[in-house]
């Protein structure tokens, strides 16, 4: 019999990969550019999120490191796609 905690786990996991596949559903058919850059935004947080639940399902610390890390370039990457769409240009 599983615990709580993990059918929660496993729960948390097919829900964020279920988020992950509707946002490439909407990065794939978008119908605008402004549309694509929400959709990869939310698909690097919930990429992010999934590196989470695996850092809890597996109890290693590697996964949060990496949880970090695509938090810092998904966080740059859409600054900088957003500074493109507004501006045409990213550096001045």
């Amino acid at each position: 019999m599983a615990t709580l905690l993990e059918l929660s786990i496993a729960y948390a996991l097919v829900c964020v990969l279920v988020a992950m596949l509707l946002c490439a559903l909407r990065l794939l058919i978008g119908p605008s550019a402004h549309d694509r850059v929400l959709a990869l935004d939310t698909l690097w947080m919930a990429g992010m999120l999934l590196a989470l639940v695996l850092g809890i399902r597996f109890g290693t610390q590697v996964y949060f490191e990496v949880a970090v890390l695509i938090a810092l370039v998904g966080f740059v990457s859409t600054v900088a796609m957003a500074k493109f769409l507004m501006r045409g240009e990213i550096i001045e």
